[in-house]
């Protein structure tokens, strides 16, 4: 067994090292001691938007085809997660930028990267290289802020979507006992994904967006199986989605009801993202940080979005809603969803650097 004061002295330069040793469990332990070194002292900052920033390069198709699917059948547009093996230069920029914001973590860009939803365009069986090549980006561009400022290493969250199915309600309001997914089926597209992110390098994994609870218990179950499998342990984020004012996600469960839900598995954090703005997600932080033994996270979207789709919260708008967040000690780690970019994680970062971090339950 290492020493834990042993770990958290080890150089950049030497967790790098590590990564490439044949034992990949010292490089886990190292990496998870850190993070959990660092979360005790100050609030974490998360990236923000993936799709905000994408959008901004006015990509046509043949980006989303480039070097790899130049004969594909089906049209590919819009399918983000690809464009880490098409585009990996826009990827790499969209991570550089975050971290030079103040980003403590970058997500991979691989929220919708399950053979499941890559089954839409009929490139299920590309899962696992577009959640490899993902965290291989992101691994890259955190090991150079790292190596730059030893001070204030920088990691990556494999990022987990939920799918485009539900375990949970019929998709047929004539059938209401019909699923078009079962829990194997998620387990079984999960463990591929995560097994293909913890190959690419990612420090901790973030099954981020749930509006399904028994989507995101697939996903844990596949977690712990690929943990075994692999002898490894890394931290795990949760995050889920309040979908309107009721203050329940898709499926009905209030907040407290998500918490328990998830409170079997031993979380590094449990959060809420997307859907509401940050003003309209202090009240189910407030249920979180008062009834959670895990870290509580926060990346809600600038504001709701308008006739037009787009999101008009500026990062100044945005800050003055979560600096309420930070006042009443609700956070351990803050960052941005739909509609926010580098200059609201700036502003963000800037202003969580002020407060503490809310101690543990």
């Amino acid at each position: 067994m290492l020493n834990p004061d042993f770990n958290i002295k080890i150089r950049v330069e030497d967790v790098i090292y590590f990564n490439l040793f044949p034992r990949k469990e010292i490089f886990f332990c190292l990496k998870m001691s850190n993070l959990l070194e660092i979360a005790k002292k100050r609030i974490l900052v998360l990236d923000g938007a993936m799709g905000t920033m994408i959008q901004r390069y006015k990509l046509d198709e043949a980006d989303f085809r480039k070097d790899w699917f130049e004969n594909h059948t089906s049209p590919l547009k819009g399918n983000n997660d690809l464009l880490s093996l098409t585009r990996p230069d826009i990827i790499k920029q969209i991570h550089f930028s975050y971290f030079e914001a103040g980003a403590d973590i970058v997500e991979t860009n691989t929220f919708s990267a399950t053979k499941i939803a890559q089954a839409d365009y009929g490139l299920q069986s590309f899962a696992y290289d577009i959640n490899f090549h993902s965290a291989k980006i992101a691994r890259e561009i955190a090991d150079e802020f790292s190596l730059k400022e030893p001070n204030k290493p920088r990691f990556v969250a494999g990022s987990i979507g939920p799918t485009n199915r539900t375990a949970s309600i019929s998709p047929d309001v004539n059938d209401p006992s019909f699923r078009n997914t079962s829990f194997d089926e998620l387990n079984d597209a999960y463990q591929e994904q995560v097994n293909a992110l913890i190959d690419g390098g990612v420090d901790l994994l973030l099954i981020e967006t749930v509006f399904d609870t028994l989507n995101a218990k697939a996903a844990l179950f596949a977690v712990e199986k690929v943990f075994e499998s692999k002898n490894i342990s890394l931290p795990v984020m949760v995050s889920g989605t309040i979908t309107d004012a009721s203050g329940r996600t898709l499926t009905g469960q209030t907040t407290e009801a998500f918490l328990i839900s998830m409170s079997h598995f031993p979380l590094f954090s449990v959060g809420l993202n997307c859907a509401l703005g940050a003003a309209d997600m202090q009240p189910y932080l407030k249920t979180l940080a008062r009834k959670a033994p895990f870290y509580i996270s926060a990346h809600p979207n600038a504001g709701l979005p308008n006739e037009f789709g787009e999101y008009d919260e500026t990062p100044e708008m945005m800050t003055q809603q979560i600096e309420s967040f930070l006042e009443d000690n609700l956070i351990n780690i803050i960052g941005g969803c739909c509609g926010t970019t580098p200059k609201h994680i700036k502003a963000i970062s800037n202003l969580a650097s002020n407060y503490n971090p809310r101690i543990l339950n």
